[in-house]
């Protein structure tokens, strides 16, 4: 059987330290594409968890007192889990590098690359990053001082031997992979830095040492006790541990490939150059698609706890509201671009975005229905050409090309443009002069169906962002919020099929009620 499921995974993150924005923002970006295809049909899984294993973790826990970097690990994941949990994170699975199903995983799949012929024992000598991680050639380090060249600490200079992956091994077909599907590696500026820096630089691929001697909190290598997996090479194989590799191999050829890993750019070469070769070894199909996101900065600076710059999605939410921050961090911060979040950009984007081009169209369409329509919703006139109706009709395939694309603050873009020319319509046509001729009873029941029609698309568009408000849109338009459930799946037609104009019937009461986005919560935030 083909595969038959859409597969999308975040980051394992890291546990030792607390989550903050620049997480919530990758995550809730996975989370809007999941609940996007969900509502478009498919069956999905969606995979988030934590990576625990390595010598940081082991670091940060001795430094901080718990008894073993698994207290440590086991403190943060229920942060982790919190915070999804409070931001609506639809997702499948939270898997950590320490369940028992990842370390059957990982020794199956160390045995299986190692009897492939790709791994040896050899004695290494060369330069180690403890904050990334992360082993370096010299000749890439930045000097003077032996820096890593992603975080510009020392680095130190390790003799030891260790299990080496035969990573050149499969340069060159890597290499062709690119040139066969461009897409693979997106977006474009992350695809250029792969073929640039890595697999088209002398030197840029080079065989990686998989194991540590000398570091003691890790999967054990099969065999020899005495090492662990190198903390990357164990991580990555999470994807295909919750994908059922070794645990259920019928479900893997429904789930795998996975169409998207969702990453951070300082990642990007371990998941678009290590992963790929990793699994090529192992005889199995690469990743449809590996999206490096871009760096989320504060006031200008990458946040940072020296820096006192960190934003607590916490202490967001609770200000500002959830989901009017899953809204503001995936409109501010185009989706694989850096971008700067603020205190003064959230609340610009809540007062011109939300409470005046959604909330003021929604209380003052439903506000005449109400007042002209006895409260429902009126007949449009057959046969008439209508400047709005051709608007939002445009509104799909704007929304869906973007959406595609994970161009999230481009879909919200196409979602905006149909509420402004909404609000102008309302401000062109005066439907309340309307209300005082007899004789245009029928332009007014036209004029107010399609501004109701309007925003049912916009409610439908904006689901996957803002789950709870689009349920809350729906229900004053008298569709019931369990038109969508607590996952992002539509009750009754795909999301294309429910963002055609024309559905919403005459004759369903509406009601107006409070105002969706006040003002007055605006001002205090």
């Amino acid at each position: 059987m083909g595969k038959e499921v859409f597969y999308i995974t975040t980051p394992l993150y890291y546990v030792n330290d607390v989550p903050h924005v620049g997480h919530a923002y990758s995550t809730v970006g996975a989370d809007v594409l999941a609940r996007y295809k969900r509502a478009q049909g498919r069956e999905v899984f969606f995979l988030t968890g934590t990576d625990e294993h390595g010598q940081k973790v082991a670091k940060a826990a001795k430094e901080r007192g718990f008894e073993s970097p698994k207290a440590l690990a086991d403190q943060v994941v229920q942060r982790y889990q919190e915070l999804w949990s409070l931001l609506g994170i639809s997702h499948d699975r939270f898997i950590r590098t320490t369940d028992e199903d990842h370390k059957r995983c990982a020794e199956k799949f160390w045995r299986t690359v190692a009897a492939n012929g790709y791994i040896e024992k050899r004695s290494y000598t060369g330069w180690y990053c403890v904050h990334e991680e992360t082993f370096w050639p010299e000749n890439q380090l930045h000097q003077p001082g032996n820096l890593c060249p992603d975080c510009d600490r020392p680095t130190q200079s390790t003799s030891e031997e260790n299990y080496f992956f035969k990573q050149t091994a499969f340069a060159q077909a890597m290499r062709e992979h690119l040139a066969a599907e461009p897409g693979f590696v997106q977006p474009e500026s992350r695809r250029n830095e792969i073929l640039g820096s890595y697999l088209n630089l002398e030197g840029g691929v080079q065989d990686q040492s998989i194991s540590r001697g000398t570091v003691k909190w890790g999967i054990p290598v099969p065999d020899d006790p005495g090492q662990v997996i190198y903390v990357w090479f164990d991580a990555l194989i999470n994807y295909i541990t919750a994908a059922g590799w070794e645990s259920d191999p019928e479900r893997f050829k429904k789930v795998w490939p996975a169409d998207v890993h969702v990453i951070g750019k300082d990642i990007l070469r371990f998941h678009a150059v290590l992963w790929p070769a990793m699994l090529m070894a192992a005889g199995i199909p690469v990743p449809k698609k590996v999206f490096g996101t871009g760096f989320i900065v504060n006031d200008g600076k990458k946040m940072s706890k020296s820096l006192g710059n960190v934003v607590d999605p916490v202490d967001w939410a609770g200000r500002f509201g959830v989901e009017v921050l899953r809204y503001y961090i995936l409109r501010e911060v185009p989706f694989g671009h850096d971008g700067s979040v603020s205190e003064e950009g959230i609340q610009g984007r809540y007062n011109t975005e939300l409470a005046n081009d959604i909330g003021n169209l929604l209380s003052r369409t439903l506000g005449m229905i109400e007042k002209y329509c006895e409260g429902k919703v009126p007949e449009p006139q057959a046969g008439t050409s209508d400047p709005l109706r051709a608007e939002a009709e445009k509104l799909w395939p704007a929304y869906a090309a973007a959406m595609d694309a994970l161009a999230f603050h481009e879909a919200i873009e196409s979602i905006l443009v149909l509420s402004r020319r909404a609000n102008k319509y309302v401000d062109d046509s005066a439907p309340w002069k309307m209300a005082k001729d007899p004789s245009r009873s029928a332009e007014l029941g036209n004029c107010l169906y399609t501004l109701a029609e309007s925003l049912r698309l916009i409610a439908f568009c904006l689901s996957p962002f803002m789950p709870k408000t689009s349920g809350q849109m729906l229900a004053k338009l008298g569709l019931g919020e369990a038109e969508i459930d607590a996952k992002g799946r539509l009750a009754t037609s795909p999301l294309e099929a429910a963002c055609r104009f024309g559905a919403l019937k005459p004759g369903t009461p509406v009601t107006k009620g409070e105002a969706l986005f006040p003002r007055s919560e605006a001002a205090t935030v």
